[in-house]
């Protein structure tokens, strides 16, 4: 079957979606997170592109990205491909990081540019990784009031206040930007599941996981449930199927 064509945005404004492939996660370390942000600052002067959100969480990216001179599809291969290089090499493995191809939706009115940052900000919020905001140490929010001058606010800026700013992005509102089903209340964050994990099974990343006899994966996924890993965390973070994962548990 065909893809579908990407829908084209006359205003060149897309928000972008990566997902881990298998929804596994992406971003394990401190170091992971910031050679991500190093690679988007690269890119960014390498496409010209215009950068006006970002989110990174654990197994997924949102941006909010103009393109300019160079189009989108372009922009985001050269992005993956240079932190999927670095991300194999660091962990010894091989093969895809991201899943499929990038999800896009254009974004052509002010109106609903506001709304997708404030989508984009309140992601670690509604997926409950922090309670505000502005905990976040990885999305783009803290850039517009002036602790980074990589995010393009000069342009939002130029349409609201910085008070007006912060005050629409801490609105609590059920938007839904990209339905990519991805907000759900974890009993513990994913770092927390990470370190709980490493701690009883020795693995710090899927692939080491699925390496482990059946007998032994069942053992740690049933320690995993009660210290209060959630299944879909351990599809992220163990590489195992729902469907294994919920069996073992039986």
């Amino acid at each position: 079957m065909p893809r579908q064509a990407r829908r084209k945005s006359e205003s060149g404004i897309y928000h972008v979606m990566l997902r881990g492939v298998n929804q596994q996660q992406i971003f394990r370390e401190k170091e992971d997170y910031e050679k991500f942000v190093g690679i988007l600052k690269i890119c960014k002067g390498i496409c010209e592109y215009r950068l006006y959100a970002y989110c990174l969480m654990g197994n997924h990216v949102h941006l909010l990205i103009q393109e300019t001179n160079i189009p989108i599809d372009q922009i985001m291969k050269r992005i993956t491909t240079k932190f999927v290089y670095w991300y194999n090499l660091k962990y010894q493995r091989a093969g895809h990081l991201f899943q499929d191809r990038f999800k896009s939706e254009p974004v052509e009115t002010d109106e609903y540019l506001f709304t997708v940052i404030r989508y984009i900000h309140q992601n670690p919020v509604k997926a409950g990784l922090c309670r505000r905001i502005d905990d976040y140490k990885y999305s783009s929010y803290e850039d517009f009031f002036g602790f980074g001058d990589f995010v393009d606010s000069k342009f939002i800026f130029d349409m609201v206040s910085k008070e007006d700013f912060r005050s629409f992005n801490i609105e609590s509102v059920n938007e839904n930007c990209l339905d990519i089903e991805e907000r759900h209340t974890f009993r513990v964050t994913d770092e927390q599941a990470q370190k709980i994990i490493e701690k009883y099974s020795k693995c710090k990343i899927p692939s080491d996981f699925q390496m482990l006899s059946e007998k032994l994966k069942e053992k740690y996924i049933r320690k995993f449930y009660d210290k209060g890993i959630s299944i879909r965390q351990m599809v992220r973070l163990c590489g195992e199927h729902k469907s294994a994962i919920e069996k073992m548990l039986k």
